[in-house]
Protein backbone atom coordinates (compact mmCIF):
# COMPACT_ATOMS: atom_id res chain seq x y z
CA UNK A 1 0.00 0.00 0.00
CA UNK A 2 2.89 2.38 0.75
CA UNK A 3 3.48 2.87 -2.98
CA UNK A 4 -0.03 4.34 -3.47
CA UNK A 5 0.81 7.90 -2.44
CA UNK A 6 -2.68 9.33 -2.86
CA UNK A 7 -4.28 6.59 -0.79
CA UNK A 8 -1.66 7.05 1.94
CA UNK A 9 -2.21 10.81 1.96
CA UNK A 10 -5.97 10.35 2.37
CA UNK A 11 -5.41 7.99 5.29
CA UNK A 12 -3.02 10.40 7.01
CA UNK A 13 -5.26 13.44 6.47
CA UNK A 14 -8.27 11.62 7.91
CA UNK A 15 -6.15 10.08 10.72
CA UNK A 16 -7.67 6.72 9.82
CA UNK A 17 -6.63 4.17 12.47
CA UNK A 18 -7.68 1.30 10.18
CA UNK A 19 -4.41 1.78 8.31
CA UNK A 20 -2.14 1.69 11.37
CA UNK A 21 0.37 -1.07 10.70
CA UNK A 22 -0.32 -1.09 6.95
CA UNK A 23 2.29 1.62 6.34
CA UNK A 24 4.32 4.27 8.19
CA UNK A 25 4.65 7.99 7.45
CA UNK A 26 8.08 9.60 7.73
CA UNK A 27 8.44 13.39 7.93
CA UNK A 28 11.53 14.84 6.29
CA UNK A 29 11.50 18.10 8.26
CA UNK A 30 11.37 16.47 11.70
CA UNK A 31 13.13 13.16 11.10
CA UNK A 32 10.36 11.15 12.75
CA UNK A 33 8.00 8.45 11.53
CA UNK A 34 4.39 7.99 12.63
CA UNK A 35 1.36 5.77 12.29
CA UNK A 36 -1.34 7.11 9.89
CA UNK A 37 -3.62 8.05 12.79
CA UNK A 38 -1.02 10.25 14.54
CA UNK A 39 -2.93 13.17 16.16
CA UNK A 40 -0.42 15.87 15.13
CA UNK A 41 -1.21 18.16 12.21
CA UNK A 42 -0.11 16.38 8.99
CA UNK A 43 2.90 17.95 7.26
CA UNK A 44 2.90 19.11 3.67
CA UNK A 45 2.77 16.22 1.20
CA UNK A 46 6.19 17.09 -0.22
CA UNK A 47 7.70 16.47 3.22
CA UNK A 48 6.18 13.00 3.64
CA UNK A 49 7.62 9.64 2.71
CA UNK A 50 5.82 6.33 3.15
CA UNK A 51 7.42 3.07 4.26
CA UNK A 52 6.05 -0.50 4.42
CA UNK A 53 7.56 -1.27 7.83
CA UNK A 54 8.88 0.42 10.94
CA UNK A 55 12.23 -1.24 10.24
CA UNK A 56 12.43 0.40 6.81
CA UNK A 57 11.72 3.83 8.31
CA UNK A 58 14.37 3.25 10.98
CA UNK A 59 16.91 2.15 8.39
CA UNK A 60 16.23 5.36 6.47
CA UNK A 61 17.27 7.31 9.57
CA UNK A 62 13.87 8.23 11.05
CA UNK A 63 13.03 7.87 14.73
CA UNK A 64 9.70 6.84 16.23
CA UNK A 65 7.15 9.53 17.08
CA UNK A 66 6.91 9.95 20.86
CA UNK A 67 3.23 10.84 20.66
CA UNK A 68 1.61 8.18 18.44
CA UNK A 69 4.17 5.44 19.20
CA UNK A 70 4.06 3.74 15.78
CA UNK A 71 5.93 0.68 17.06
CA UNK A 72 2.88 -0.18 19.20
CA UNK A 73 0.35 -0.20 16.35
CA UNK A 74 -1.42 -3.44 15.32
CA UNK A 75 0.56 -5.49 12.85
CA UNK A 76 -0.28 -5.60 9.18
CA UNK A 77 -3.15 -8.05 8.59
CA UNK A 78 -1.32 -9.37 5.55
CA UNK A 79 1.16 -11.42 7.56
CA UNK A 80 -1.56 -13.63 9.00
CA UNK A 81 -3.76 -13.64 5.89
CA UNK A 82 -1.17 -14.53 3.30
CA UNK A 83 0.58 -17.86 2.85
CA UNK A 84 3.56 -16.79 0.71
CA UNK A 85 7.23 -16.71 1.72
CA UNK A 86 7.27 -13.11 3.00
CA UNK A 87 4.19 -13.64 5.19
CA UNK A 88 5.58 -16.88 6.62
CA UNK A 89 8.89 -15.15 7.33
CA UNK A 90 7.15 -12.28 9.11
CA UNK A 91 5.22 -14.68 11.33
CA UNK A 92 8.44 -16.46 12.27
CA UNK A 93 10.28 -13.19 12.95
CA UNK A 94 7.43 -12.08 15.23
CA UNK A 95 7.80 -15.40 17.05
CA UNK A 96 11.48 -14.60 17.70
CA UNK A 97 13.18 -17.08 15.36
CA UNK A 98 15.86 -14.62 14.20
CA UNK A 99 16.82 -13.76 17.78
CA UNK A 100 17.06 -17.45 18.72
CA UNK A 101 18.45 -19.04 15.55
CA UNK A 102 19.65 -16.18 13.36
CA UNK A 103 18.87 -15.65 9.69
CA UNK A 104 20.19 -19.14 8.77
CA UNK A 105 17.64 -20.64 11.19
CA UNK A 106 14.85 -18.59 9.61
CA UNK A 107 15.91 -19.67 6.13
CA UNK A 108 16.15 -23.33 7.14
CA UNK A 109 12.61 -23.32 8.51
CA UNK A 110 11.32 -21.80 5.28
CA UNK A 111 13.35 -24.00 2.94
CA UNK A 112 15.10 -21.11 1.19
CA UNK A 113 18.61 -19.69 1.27
CA UNK A 114 19.39 -16.68 3.52
CA UNK A 115 20.08 -14.63 0.37
CA UNK A 116 16.64 -15.42 -1.06
CA UNK A 117 14.95 -14.47 2.22
CA UNK A 118 16.90 -11.22 2.41
CA UNK A 119 16.07 -10.30 -1.18
CA UNK A 120 12.33 -10.93 -0.90
CA UNK A 121 11.92 -9.16 2.43
CA UNK A 122 13.85 -6.13 1.22
CA UNK A 123 11.82 -5.98 -1.98
CA UNK A 124 8.49 -5.89 -0.14
CA UNK A 125 9.28 -4.41 3.27
CA UNK A 126 12.32 -2.27 2.61
CA UNK A 127 14.33 -4.11 5.28
CA UNK A 128 15.96 -7.49 5.76
CA UNK A 129 15.30 -10.00 8.54
CA UNK A 130 17.96 -8.59 10.88
CA UNK A 131 16.52 -5.07 10.65
CA UNK A 132 12.98 -6.38 11.16
CA UNK A 133 14.08 -8.36 14.22
CA UNK A 134 15.94 -5.30 15.52
CA UNK A 135 12.77 -3.20 15.28
CA UNK A 136 10.93 -5.86 17.27
CA UNK A 137 13.69 -5.91 19.90
CA UNK A 138 13.36 -2.14 20.24
CA UNK A 139 9.63 -2.44 20.86
CA UNK A 140 10.16 -5.19 23.44
CA UNK A 141 12.81 -3.07 25.16
CA UNK A 142 10.46 -0.09 25.34
CA UNK A 143 7.74 -2.23 26.94
CA UNK A 144 10.13 -3.48 29.59
CA UNK A 145 11.65 -0.05 30.24
CA UNK A 146 8.26 1.61 30.68
CA UNK A 147 6.33 -1.10 32.53
CA UNK A 148 8.90 -2.67 34.88
CA UNK A 149 11.53 -1.63 37.40
CA UNK A 150 14.04 -4.14 36.03
CA UNK A 151 17.66 -2.95 35.70
CA UNK A 152 18.59 -1.90 32.18
CA UNK A 153 21.13 -4.72 31.85
CA UNK A 154 18.40 -7.31 32.47
CA UNK A 155 16.09 -5.56 30.01
CA UNK A 156 18.76 -5.61 27.30
CA UNK A 157 19.22 -9.35 27.76
CA UNK A 158 15.49 -10.07 27.92
CA UNK A 159 14.77 -8.02 24.76
CA UNK A 160 17.30 -10.05 22.78
CA UNK A 161 20.24 -7.64 22.51
CA UNK A 162 23.73 -9.09 22.42
CA UNK A 163 25.21 -6.31 24.53
CA UNK A 164 24.33 -3.29 26.67
CA UNK A 165 25.99 -1.11 24.06
CA UNK A 166 23.76 -2.32 21.21
CA UNK A 167 20.72 -1.94 23.49
CA UNK A 168 21.61 1.69 24.32
CA UNK A 169 22.44 2.55 20.71
CA UNK A 170 19.24 1.01 19.33
CA UNK A 171 16.98 2.72 21.87
CA UNK A 172 18.63 6.09 21.16
CA UNK A 173 18.35 5.63 17.38
CA UNK A 174 14.72 4.48 17.41
CA UNK A 175 13.26 6.68 20.15
CA UNK A 176 15.76 9.61 20.30
CA UNK A 177 15.99 9.00 24.06
CA UNK A 178 18.31 7.02 26.28
CA UNK A 179 16.74 4.07 28.11
CA UNK A 180 16.79 6.08 31.35
CA UNK A 181 15.10 9.05 29.65
CA UNK A 182 12.52 6.70 28.12
CA UNK A 183 11.66 5.37 31.57
CA UNK A 184 11.45 8.88 33.01
CA UNK A 185 9.20 10.05 30.19
CA UNK A 186 6.76 7.20 30.93
CA UNK A 187 5.92 8.91 34.23
CA UNK A 188 5.32 7.50 37.70
CA UNK A 189 2.54 5.05 36.75
CA UNK A 190 2.35 1.52 38.18
CA UNK A 191 5.26 -0.71 37.27
CA UNK A 192 5.86 -4.38 37.77
CA UNK A 193 8.54 -5.13 40.31
CA UNK A 194 8.10 -8.90 40.30
CA UNK A 195 10.48 -10.40 37.70
CA UNK A 196 8.62 -11.99 34.82
CA UNK A 197 5.22 -10.37 35.44
CA UNK A 198 3.93 -7.74 33.00
CA UNK A 199 0.73 -5.81 32.34
CA UNK A 200 0.25 -4.81 28.69
CA UNK A 201 -2.43 -3.38 26.39
CA UNK A 202 -2.81 -5.25 23.10
CA UNK A 203 -4.22 -2.97 20.36
CA UNK A 204 -6.53 -4.05 17.56
CA UNK A 205 -8.48 -2.61 14.66
CA UNK A 206 -12.08 -1.88 15.56
CA UNK A 207 -14.66 -3.28 15.70
CA UNK A 208 -13.95 -6.38 17.73
CA UNK A 209 -16.81 -8.59 18.89
CA UNK A 210 -15.53 -10.59 21.90
CA UNK A 211 -18.55 -12.90 22.20
CA UNK A 212 -17.60 -15.82 19.97
CA UNK A 213 -13.86 -15.15 20.36
CA UNK A 214 -13.64 -15.45 24.14
CA UNK A 215 -16.77 -17.58 24.35
CA UNK A 216 -15.19 -20.26 22.18
CA UNK A 217 -11.91 -20.26 24.09
CA UNK A 218 -13.69 -20.43 27.45
CA UNK A 219 -16.27 -23.07 26.46
CA UNK A 220 -13.63 -25.42 25.05
CA UNK A 221 -11.02 -24.74 27.76
CA UNK A 222 -8.96 -27.78 28.77
CA UNK A 223 -8.98 -28.16 32.56
CA UNK A 224 -5.62 -27.26 34.06
CA UNK A 225 -4.38 -25.58 30.86
CA UNK A 226 -7.11 -22.96 30.36
CA UNK A 227 -9.75 -21.28 32.46
CA UNK A 228 -12.16 -18.33 32.58
CA UNK A 229 -11.62 -16.40 35.82
CA UNK A 230 -12.76 -12.92 36.89
CA UNK A 231 -13.63 -11.84 33.36
CA UNK A 232 -10.36 -13.06 31.83
CA UNK A 233 -9.39 -16.00 29.66
CA UNK A 234 -6.27 -17.51 31.20
CA UNK A 235 -3.98 -20.19 29.84
CA UNK A 236 -0.51 -21.66 30.19
CA UNK A 237 2.03 -21.17 27.41
CA UNK A 238 4.94 -23.42 26.48
CA UNK A 239 7.65 -21.05 25.22
CA UNK A 240 11.18 -21.46 23.80
CA UNK A 241 13.05 -20.42 26.96
CA UNK A 242 10.54 -21.42 29.63
CA UNK A 243 6.83 -21.21 30.18
CA UNK A 244 4.25 -18.58 31.02
CA UNK A 245 0.68 -17.80 31.94
CA UNK A 246 -1.38 -15.28 29.97
CA UNK A 247 -4.54 -13.61 31.28
CA UNK A 248 -6.50 -11.82 28.54
CA UNK A 249 -9.45 -9.51 29.25
CA UNK A 250 -11.48 -7.80 26.49
CA UNK A 251 -12.09 -4.04 26.63
CA UNK A 252 -13.73 -1.77 24.03
CA UNK A 253 -10.43 -0.37 22.73
CA UNK A 254 -7.81 -2.94 23.75
CA UNK A 255 -7.15 -6.35 25.26
CA UNK A 256 -5.70 -6.25 28.75
CA UNK A 257 -2.84 -8.76 28.80
CA UNK A 258 -1.20 -9.99 31.99
CA UNK A 259 1.85 -12.13 31.33
CA UNK A 260 3.74 -14.13 33.91
CA UNK A 261 6.93 -15.54 32.39
CA UNK A 262 9.66 -17.72 33.82
CA UNK A 263 12.11 -16.13 31.35
CA UNK A 264 11.63 -12.59 30.02
CA UNK A 265 13.38 -13.49 26.77
CA UNK A 266 10.03 -15.07 25.84
CA UNK A 267 8.15 -11.75 25.99
CA UNK A 268 8.00 -10.95 22.26
CA UNK A 269 7.05 -14.51 21.38
CA UNK A 270 4.36 -14.66 24.09
CA UNK A 271 2.81 -11.40 22.84
CA UNK A 272 2.86 -12.70 19.25
CA UNK A 273 1.11 -15.91 20.31
CA UNK A 274 -1.58 -14.04 22.24
CA UNK A 275 -2.20 -11.76 19.28
CA UNK A 276 -2.49 -14.71 16.89
CA UNK A 277 -4.77 -16.61 19.24
CA UNK A 278 -7.18 -13.64 19.42
CA UNK A 279 -6.77 -12.72 15.72
CA UNK A 280 -5.93 -9.14 16.75
CA UNK A 281 -4.18 -8.15 13.52
CA UNK A 282 -7.26 -8.82 11.38
CA UNK A 283 -8.84 -6.10 9.24
CA UNK A 284 -12.51 -6.42 10.30
CA UNK A 285 -13.76 -3.69 7.98
CA UNK A 286 -12.41 -5.47 4.91
CA UNK A 287 -13.84 -8.80 6.08
CA UNK A 288 -17.26 -7.45 7.01
CA UNK A 289 -17.60 -5.30 3.90
CA UNK A 290 -17.16 -8.35 1.66
CA UNK A 291 -19.47 -10.60 3.71
CA UNK A 292 -22.17 -7.92 3.64
CA UNK A 293 -22.42 -8.34 -0.12
CA UNK A 294 -24.27 -11.61 0.52
CA UNK A 295 -27.88 -10.69 1.46
CA UNK A 296 -28.15 -13.72 3.76
CA UNK A 297 -25.04 -12.78 5.75
CA UNK A 298 -25.51 -9.00 5.79
CA UNK A 299 -28.00 -8.95 8.73
CA UNK A 300 -25.65 -11.13 10.80
CA UNK A 301 -22.72 -8.83 10.15
CA UNK A 302 -24.73 -5.68 10.82
CA UNK A 303 -26.04 -7.11 14.10
CA UNK A 304 -22.62 -8.00 15.55
CA UNK A 305 -19.72 -6.77 13.37
CA UNK A 306 -16.09 -7.49 14.03
CA UNK A 307 -16.14 -11.21 14.73
CA UNK A 308 -12.70 -12.78 14.88
CA UNK A 309 -11.58 -16.37 14.34
CA UNK A 310 -10.53 -17.91 17.68
CA UNK A 311 -7.17 -19.47 16.97
CA UNK A 312 -4.58 -21.21 19.13
CA UNK A 313 -1.39 -20.47 21.03
CA UNK A 314 0.07 -23.85 20.05
CA UNK A 315 -0.71 -25.42 16.64
CA UNK A 316 0.45 -28.92 17.64
CA UNK A 317 -1.76 -28.80 20.71
CA UNK A 318 -4.76 -27.86 18.63
CA UNK A 319 -4.19 -30.71 16.17
CA UNK A 320 -4.29 -33.20 19.04
CA UNK A 321 -7.40 -31.56 20.45
CA UNK A 322 -9.10 -31.55 17.04
CA UNK A 323 -8.76 -35.34 16.87
CA UNK A 324 -10.01 -35.70 20.44
CA UNK A 325 -13.05 -33.64 19.45
CA UNK A 326 -14.03 -35.76 16.45
CA UNK A 327 -17.69 -36.82 16.68
CA UNK A 328 -18.03 -36.02 20.40
CA UNK A 329 -19.49 -33.15 22.40
CA UNK A 330 -17.49 -30.15 23.60
CA UNK A 331 -17.67 -31.51 27.17
CA UNK A 332 -16.39 -34.93 26.12
CA UNK A 333 -13.50 -33.39 24.16
CA UNK A 334 -12.50 -31.36 27.23
CA UNK A 335 -12.62 -34.49 29.37
CA UNK A 336 -10.36 -36.45 26.99
CA UNK A 337 -7.90 -33.57 26.76
CA UNK A 338 -7.88 -33.08 30.52
CA UNK A 339 -6.91 -36.72 31.03
CA UNK A 340 -3.95 -36.36 28.65
CA UNK A 341 -2.87 -33.21 30.46
CA UNK A 342 -2.92 -34.80 33.90
CA UNK A 343 -1.06 -37.88 32.68
CA UNK A 344 1.55 -36.28 30.40
CA UNK A 345 1.60 -32.49 30.91
CA UNK A 346 4.36 -30.64 32.73
CA UNK A 347 3.12 -29.23 36.07
CA UNK A 348 3.26 -25.46 36.62
CA UNK A 349 2.50 -23.17 39.54
CA UNK A 350 -0.28 -20.59 39.28
CA UNK A 351 -0.64 -18.54 42.48
CA UNK A 352 -3.24 -16.29 40.81
CA UNK A 353 -5.61 -19.02 39.61
CA UNK A 354 -6.32 -22.66 38.97
CA UNK A 355 -3.97 -23.57 36.12
CA UNK A 356 -1.87 -26.64 36.81
CA UNK A 357 -0.14 -27.89 33.65
CA UNK A 358 1.27 -27.13 30.25
CA UNK A 359 -0.42 -29.07 27.48
CA UNK A 360 1.82 -32.11 26.82
CA UNK A 361 4.30 -31.87 23.97
CA UNK A 362 4.09 -34.31 21.09
CA UNK A 363 7.38 -35.80 22.31
CA UNK A 364 5.76 -36.50 25.70
CA UNK A 365 2.70 -37.99 23.99
CA UNK A 366 4.68 -40.11 21.54
CA UNK A 367 5.06 -42.90 24.07
CA UNK A 368 1.49 -43.04 25.35
CA UNK A 369 -0.32 -46.37 25.45
CA UNK A 370 -3.25 -46.23 22.98
CA UNK A 371 -5.10 -48.85 25.03
CA UNK A 372 -5.27 -46.37 27.91
CA UNK A 373 -7.36 -43.97 25.83
CA UNK A 374 -11.11 -44.18 26.46
CA UNK A 375 -12.14 -43.81 22.84
CA UNK A 376 -12.90 -46.01 19.81
CA UNK A 377 -9.95 -47.92 18.36
CA UNK A 378 -10.12 -46.08 15.03
CA UNK A 379 -9.79 -42.72 16.77
CA UNK A 380 -6.90 -44.02 18.86
CA UNK A 381 -5.13 -44.90 15.61
CA UNK A 382 -5.87 -41.43 14.24
CA UNK A 383 -4.56 -39.74 17.39
CA UNK A 384 -1.33 -41.72 17.56
CA UNK A 385 -0.81 -41.14 13.83
CA UNK A 386 -1.11 -37.35 14.22
CA UNK A 387 1.12 -37.34 17.30
CA UNK A 388 3.75 -39.42 15.51
CA UNK A 389 3.73 -37.18 12.43
CA UNK A 390 4.10 -34.06 14.58
CA UNK A 391 6.80 -35.56 16.80
CA UNK A 392 8.96 -36.65 13.84
CA UNK A 393 8.44 -33.42 11.87
CA UNK A 394 6.65 -35.19 9.03
CA UNK A 395 3.74 -32.85 9.73
CA UNK A 396 4.55 -29.22 10.52
CA UNK A 397 1.88 -26.77 11.66
CA UNK A 398 3.97 -23.89 13.02
CA UNK A 399 3.60 -20.23 12.04
CA UNK A 400 6.08 -20.64 9.20
CA UNK A 401 4.47 -23.76 7.74
CA UNK A 402 3.32 -24.06 4.14
CA UNK A 403 -0.48 -24.29 4.46
CA UNK A 404 -1.03 -26.29 1.28
CA UNK A 405 1.64 -28.83 2.20
CA UNK A 406 0.29 -29.14 5.75
CA UNK A 407 -3.22 -29.74 4.42
CA UNK A 408 -1.99 -32.47 2.09
CA UNK A 409 0.00 -34.21 4.83
CA UNK A 410 -2.95 -34.04 7.21
CA UNK A 411 -5.33 -35.51 4.65
CA UNK A 412 -2.93 -38.40 4.05
CA UNK A 413 -3.08 -39.51 7.70
CA UNK A 414 -5.57 -42.28 8.60
CA UNK A 415 -8.82 -41.01 10.10
CA UNK A 416 -8.26 -37.37 9.15
CA UNK A 417 -11.18 -36.23 7.01
CA UNK A 418 -12.07 -32.84 5.49
CA UNK A 419 -13.70 -31.53 8.70
CA UNK A 420 -10.56 -32.10 10.78
CA UNK A 421 -8.29 -30.74 8.04
CA UNK A 422 -10.29 -27.52 7.75
CA UNK A 423 -10.62 -27.04 11.52
CA UNK A 424 -6.85 -27.34 11.89
CA UNK A 425 -6.33 -25.06 8.88
CA UNK A 426 -8.66 -22.46 10.42
CA UNK A 427 -7.40 -22.42 13.98
CA UNK A 428 -3.85 -23.84 13.91
CA UNK A 429 -2.58 -22.75 10.49
CA UNK A 430 -4.53 -19.47 10.60
CA UNK A 431 -5.98 -19.77 7.09
CA UNK A 432 -8.62 -17.01 6.78
CA UNK A 433 -10.32 -18.93 3.97
CA UNK A 434 -10.62 -22.30 5.74
CA UNK A 435 -14.13 -23.68 5.39
CA UNK A 436 -16.00 -26.58 7.04
CA UNK A 437 -19.01 -27.35 4.79
CA UNK A 438 -19.62 -30.75 6.41
CA UNK A 439 -19.92 -29.28 9.91
CA UNK A 440 -23.38 -30.03 11.28
CA UNK A 441 -23.73 -26.69 13.07
CA UNK A 442 -22.76 -24.80 9.94
CA UNK A 443 -25.24 -26.72 7.79
CA UNK A 444 -28.05 -26.09 10.27
CA UNK A 445 -27.27 -22.38 10.29
CA UNK A 446 -27.19 -22.32 6.49
CA UNK A 447 -30.59 -24.02 6.31
CA UNK A 448 -32.11 -21.51 8.76
CA UNK A 449 -30.88 -18.63 6.62
CA UNK A 450 -32.04 -20.10 3.32
CA UNK A 451 -28.50 -20.91 2.19
CA UNK A 452 -27.70 -24.22 0.49
CA UNK A 453 -27.51 -26.93 3.14
CA UNK A 454 -25.65 -29.70 1.28
CA UNK A 455 -21.85 -29.49 1.43
CA UNK A 456 -21.32 -29.32 -2.34
CA UNK A 457 -23.90 -26.59 -2.85
CA UNK A 458 -22.61 -24.66 0.18
CA UNK A 459 -19.08 -24.77 -1.19
CA UNK A 460 -20.29 -23.29 -4.48
CA UNK A 461 -22.20 -20.54 -2.68
CA UNK A 462 -19.25 -19.77 -0.41
CA UNK A 463 -17.11 -18.71 -3.37
CA UNK A 464 -18.51 -15.19 -2.90
CA UNK A 465 -17.12 -15.11 0.67
CA UNK A 466 -13.54 -15.78 -0.36
CA UNK A 467 -10.93 -15.12 0.95
CA UNK A 468 -12.77 -14.72 4.27
CA UNK A 469 -14.74 -17.96 4.56
CA UNK A 470 -13.34 -18.70 8.05
CA UNK A 471 -15.01 -15.48 9.22
CA UNK A 472 -18.26 -16.40 7.48
CA UNK A 473 -18.17 -19.63 9.51
CA UNK A 474 -18.00 -17.58 12.73
CA UNK A 475 -21.06 -15.54 11.76
CA UNK A 476 -22.98 -18.67 10.83
CA UNK A 477 -22.03 -20.56 13.99
CA UNK A 478 -23.12 -17.54 16.04
CA UNK A 479 -26.76 -18.05 14.97
CA UNK A 480 -26.88 -21.02 17.36
CA UNK A 481 -27.41 -20.42 21.09
CA UNK A 482 -24.35 -22.40 22.12
CA UNK A 483 -21.95 -21.43 24.95
CA UNK A 484 -19.12 -20.92 22.45
CA UNK A 485 -20.97 -17.86 21.14
CA UNK A 486 -21.29 -16.02 24.46
CA UNK A 487 -18.95 -14.48 26.97
CA UNK A 488 -19.22 -16.52 30.18
CA UNK A 489 -21.85 -14.99 32.41
CA UNK A 490 -23.63 -13.22 29.52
Amino acid sequence: MHTDTERCLRAVRSKDARFDGWFYTAVLTTGIYCRPSCPVVPPKPRNMRFYPSAAAAQQAGFRACKRCRPDASPGSPQWNERADLVARAMRLIADGIVDREGVPGLAARLGYSPRQIERQLRAELGAGPLALARAQRAQTARLLVETTTLPMAEIAFAAGFASIRSFNETVREVFALSPTELRGRAGPGPRTATPGTLALRLPFRRPLNPDNLFGHLAATAVPGVEEWRDGAYRRTLALPYGHGIAALTPHPDHIDCRLSLTDLRDLAGAIARCRRMLDLDADPEAVDDLLRTDPQLAPLVDKAPGRRVPRTADPDEFAVRAVLGQQVSTAAARTHAGRLVRAHGEPVEDPAGGLTHLFPTTAALAGLDPEALAMPRTRRTTLTGVIGALATGTLQLGVGSDRDEARARLAALPGIGPWTVECIAMRALGDPDAFTPTDLGLRRAAARLGLPATPAALIRHSARWRPWRAYAVQYLWATDDHPINHLPGN
